[in-house]
């Protein structure tokens, strides 16, 4: 099934054009493989750069693709609908460079944009730690000054791209100020003392690589702390409500992904003389699934544009994710009831859309903690 797109004129249709020709030849064809054998695929993140869709949301002039936020998720969704693992690993990415667009003086914006928008680097965002994961404020990896130069010491959990990266942006502890003592880096991969764990043994999304790191004595220039120091945890919560809508529009690739496997299986299958999709058992489950996955695009959408319009959208991305993980969920746990006993077997994609859905409930912060920022806004409100 196509999905029908409301895009603003110009290059945005050519672009989501050239992102489906991609994604089909070049995504889809290996997704299947390198899921199962748990393998990263740098140079998919390679050919997707080259095609400069690794920074379509950033300005022009610092060699971005200069493309609304908006057009930016829908591309996103595309590239989710045949490999969910890449899309989180542009998602990673997108997320990693927002605290030097947006936080970062114009020397740094200068010297290291340009690189991290290059196409050929590859973003790594190190917020959680094993104790703090919803809670970043319990952080206790730290920095602490050396001269001119910062020392890194300890872990950050649940990093995508661990091992992987060129650059780490890491959130670490400069102060015991509880809601100011953290501070926000730019950490080079090369840095003697970084160092990635054993990859994570994952339920799915097993082609995007998820390491603990460890910082031992790790050097890092003072020209490197992006912002004031105290001032990661306001940039790590800016980053996580752009981060927010990318596993929105990943959960609503996915969600169409199975729709389509969904609807083609019962075009095709028969029982009692008719196809299943003329059954209304089954027609009627296809129609919910139908219904939510598009009432999800809506609502990343309706985000996305208060984000480009520069309007507060923090409520707005919070319900999105809420809105759009959940129906995932919902909607591939139904393609593979419509499947049957075939949705339960790897011959079909739908159970692997299924386990890449469920982590979509859980990062860039659980859907309780959605939920909980969610009622925050409407008792100030």
């Amino acid at each position: 099934m196509k999905v029908e797109r409301e895009l603003p004129p110009g290059e945005a249709r050519e672009l989501l054009e050239l992102t489906v020709e991609i994604a089909d030849k070049e995504l889809a064809p290996r997704a299947a493989q390198f899921e199962e054998e748990g393998r990263f695929p740098r140079e998919v993140f390679g050919l997707l750069g080259e095609a400069g869709l690794l920074t379509l949301p950033f300005g022009e002039d610092v060699g971005g693709g200069g493309q609304p936020y908006a057009v930016y998720l829908q591309v996103l969704e595309e590239l989710a609908a045949r490999w969910a693992g890449v899309a989180v690993g542009v998602s990673v990415h997108t997320l990693s460079c927002h605290p030097v667009s947006v936080f970062g003086s114009a020397a740094q914006r200068q010297a290291l944009l340009p690189w991290q928008l290059s196409g050929a680097a590859l973003g790594a965002y190190c917020l959680s730690e094993e104790h703090a994961g919803s809670d970043p404020s319990a952080i206790r990896a730290g920095a602490a000054r050396d001269g001119e130069a910062w020392v890194a010491r300890g872990a950050k959990a649940w990093v995508t791209h661990g091992g992987e990266a060129d650059f780490y942006t890491a959130f670490l502890r400069t102060s015991e100020d509880p809601r100011n003592g953290i501070s926000c880096f730019h950490v080079d991969a090369r840095s003697p003392g970084l160092s990635a764990g054993a990859p994570e043994r994952k339920m799915g999304l097993r082609s995007s690589t998820t390491a603990v790191m460890h910082f031992d004595d790790v050097r890092v220039p003072g020209d490197r702390l992006i912002g004031e120091p105290g001032q990661g945890l306001k940039i790590a919560l800016s980053a996580l409500d752009a981060g927010r809508l990318g596993i929105a529009a990943v959960a609503v690739g996915i969600a169409q992904a199975a729709l389509n496997h969904a609807v083609d299986y019962a075009r095709e299958r028969r029982t009692f003389g008719r196809r299943i999709i003329e059954h209304q058992g089954v027609g009627f489950l296809l129609a919910d699934m139908a219904a939510r996955t598009e009432a999800a695009r809506a609502t990343y959408l309706v985000a996305a544009r208060r984000k480009d319009a520069g309007q507060a959208f923090g409520r707005q991305a919070s319900m999105a994710k809420l809105i759009a993980t959940d129906t995932a969920m919902a909607v591939t746990t139904d393609a593979v009831q419509v499947l049957g006993g075939a949705g339960y077997v790897r011959e079909h994609p739908v159970e692997r859309y299924m386990r890449e859905a469920k982590i979509t409930q859980i990062f860039e912060g659980t859907n309780q903690i959605q939920r909980m920022v969610i009622s925050r806004h409407l008792a100030d409100s």
